[in-house]
């Protein structure tokens, strides 16, 4: 099946990237060594990923930067706001743990500010991987700070599973080390933050889901920024189903109704085209319901293997004996995270976690 190409994520870190770091270095002060940090950051970058190449520029930099640690914050603070992308103030701001690790006030301090350019999530964690209580009392006092970018790099940073992050080892015997982060900004006002309270959570969740529920059912779901993080945080184990997070939504798992439809159309497609997937469901009880419609996709792999993933669909308030349409449209294409292949591919409408029905499409070959 032949491919759509897509732009490469590393390229976010191209030549054109280490050449708006040399500018903003220049502008940013006389001592700052263009000719250094341009030699050393173009220097076998093309093999990197995007995450190597995070590192390498952030090498790079030191020999263009003064040698006194303090200064080379200074100057990366006045870069900070003349680059253009944050991936390049991810860049600069792993400097701070490459070379800031035991001069720890000085470099926290540091990742505050440089985090409002390109978050420092990434950056942090070698922190808390060196000494994870003393940097988690600093990021707590985090979460009364003015700027979100700050209070969001509090939850962020200490995800116990952040994508791309470094693993802790701290987090991995308890992963709810950062609850009072958590509890903290459980009602922040920007949804910047709370949409990082509610993923750190989702990260617990898959660890400890009794710990989530229990934890989340002491919160006050009458506030509508806590319910919000509530139903986001819940959202895997609400996938799958478990009664005790669907009950704290106002979900039941032996929610009453009947499916009268459930279809994909069209049947046969080709990689890039669409599908509709159509729903009528039929309430069966004599009360309101909350129900929680989600689907799962089962996309064919090589050798009849499948492999799952579940897409929201809506989650809404059902009258008795009322009936609800849904219809939503997805692009099969292919992603840097999900490739497609030829086959048969299984479609389960779920629920309140529960598989009601099941249809399918044939993926072809392009030819």
């Amino acid at each position: 099946m032949s491919r759509t190409t897509s732009p490469l994520l590393k390229d976010l870190l191209g030549p054109g990237a280490i050449a708006t770091i040399a500018d903003a270095g220049v502008a940013a002060s006389p001592r700052f060594d263009r000719g250094a940090f341009v030699a050393a950051a173009s220097a076998g970058f093309d093999a990197l990923s995007v995450m190597e190449r995070v590192r390498h520029i952030a090498d790079a930099l030191h020999p263009a930067l003064p040698a006194e640690y303090a200064a080379a914050l200074d100057l990366l603070r006045a870069m900070a706001p003349r680059l253009t992308h944050a991936f390049q103030a991810m860049a600069i701001t792993e400097y701070v743990p490459r070379y800031g690790l035991a001069d720890v006030d000085r470099s926290l301090a540091a990742l505050a500010d440089l985090t409002r350019y390109g978050s420092a999530e990434f950056a942090i964690r070698p922190f808390l991987a060196q000494d994870v209580d003393g940097t988690l009392r600093t990021m707590r006092r985090w979460t009364v700070h003015d700027d979100p970018h700050v209070r969001r790099l509090a939850s962020e940073g200490s995800r116990p599973r952040l994508p791309w992050g470094t693993r802790i080892a701290a987090f991995r015997q308890d992963p709810t080390l950062a609850a009072p982060i958590l509890d903290a900004l459980r009602a922040d006002p920007s949804a910047y933050v709370r949409k990082s309270v509610a993923n750190h959570l989702n990260d617990i969740g898959k660890d400890r889901p009794d710990w989530l529920v229990a934890h989340l059912s002491r919160w006050p779901g009458d506030d509508p920024q806590s319910a919000w993080i509530i139903r986001h945080a819940l959202r895997t184990l609400v996938k799958q189903g478990d009664p005790a997070a669907l009950e704290l939504i106002g979900a039941s798992h032996a929610v009453e109704v009947a499916v009268d439809r459930f279809a994909i159309e069209p049947a046969i497609i080709r990689l890039g085209e669409p599908i509709t997937i159509d729903v009528r469901l039929q309430s069966t009880a004599s009360i309101d319901q909350r129900v929680v419609v989600d689907y799962r996709v089962q996309y064919a792999r090589p050798g009849g293997k499948v492999a799952s993933k579940v897409f929201k669909l809506k989650t809404f308030d059902l009258s008795a004996k009322a009936v609800a349409t849904l219809t939503t449209r997805q692009m099969i294409r292919d992603f840097s995270t999900r490739r497609h292949h030829a086959g048969r591919h299984v479609v389960e409408l779920l629920v309140n976690g529960r598989t009601r029905a099941t249809a399918w499409f044939d993926l072809v070959d392009q030819g």
